[in-house]
């Protein structure tokens, strides 16, 4: 059996078609349709139901896909464990970031990434979303968040202090919070659905619900609303400090609550290794936080 030929077939199987599994390994789409007939050819069975828009596993398929998985996992671990012992890394690498941290700490770090690992290639999606790792591909995601997903696992990179902030224009025209009540009175700049910003007070845990006009799906068009006077917004502290420095942002504190912690994570698949080349990202993307002064306890 073709190692390969597997990989074709876990492959369209997490992408749920035959063009997806065709991007997900860089191969053209014809070659995906002979590797999956050189399969099902010899297993005697057929394993997928196919047509040019999707496919679904057959009673055969369902029954060999876990134990095809396992024979990918199997290989790629015992791979990573001979190269355990190499500091360098290879093959591609698919990351997903979010649009604000990436263009901060993920571009100015990839070229030098690449050049010191010449078998190296990295492909970086901008996105403040967390994809499905399995259906796309994706090797690792870093995001800034509580995360709650069981189904993966997440090593923790930094703390990530958050600061609430509006611009100066806006506190003259419309007054300094002077506690977390107060922000019921306030434009809050909301991302994406959040509807309540979580506080810590002496007393617990407090949510506070947002009134605002203003939403947007990503934390740059927050930024950029807030710096424009068009409320108050919870961002991170590594986001804004050049803007609270240059007095494009004032900074508002309140003496009994301070934002919920969250943390910077790696996360990735559910399986029983890290391949080098995650291990390698990983790695210099925390050397990288530490010069910029993101630092923290890690998992």
């Amino acid at each position: 059996m073709n190692t390969e030929d597997v990989l074709v077939f876990t492959s369209a199987a997490a992408a749920g078609s035959l063009a997806g599994a065709a991007r997900r390994l860089g191969i053209p789409a014809m070659a995906v349709t002979r590797r999956l007939a050189s399969l099902e050819a010899g297993l005697g069975v057929r394993l997928l139901h196919r047509t040019t828009r999707s496919l679904s596993l057959t009673p055969e398929g369902e029954t060999f896909l876990p134990y095809a998985q396992a024979l990918i996992e199997n290989e790629a671990a015992a791979i990573a464990r001979l190269n355990s012992e190499s500091p360098g890394a290879s093959g591609l690498l698919r990351v997903s970031v979010p649009i604000s941290f990436g263009l901060k700490f993920i571009m100015p770090m990839v070229p030098p990434l690449l050049q010191q690992n010449p078998e190296l290639r990295i492909a970086v999606d901008l996105s403040d979303g967390l994809p499905d790792l399995v259906a796309t591909g994706t090797d690792l995601a870093i995001r800034i968040a509580r995360l709650r997903d069981n189904s993966l696992i997440a090593r923790k990179l930094a703390d990530n202090p958050r600061s609430v902030v509006a611009s100066a224009d806006y506190v003259a025209r419309r007054g300094r919070p002077e506690n977390v009540e107060d922000l019921s009175q306030h434009d809050c700049l909301a991302l994406g659905s959040a509807t309540h910003w979580s506080f810590v007070t002496p007393a617990g845990e407090r949510h506070v619900r947002l009134d605002g006009r203003f939403s947007c799906s990503s934390i740059a068009g927050c930024h950029a609303a807030c710096v424009a006077g068009g409320g108050v917004a919870l961002l991170s502290k590594w986001y804004v400090e050049d803007d609270i420095k240059a007095g494009r942002l004032v900074e508002i504190r309140f003496p009994d609550a301070a934002p919920e912690q969250i943390a910077i994570w790696a996360v990735y698949p559910t399986t029983q290794f890290v391949l080098p080349k995650v291990r390698v990202f990983i790695s210099a993307l925390q050397r990288h936080l530490a010069q910029a002064g993101v630092t923290g306890s890690s998992e």
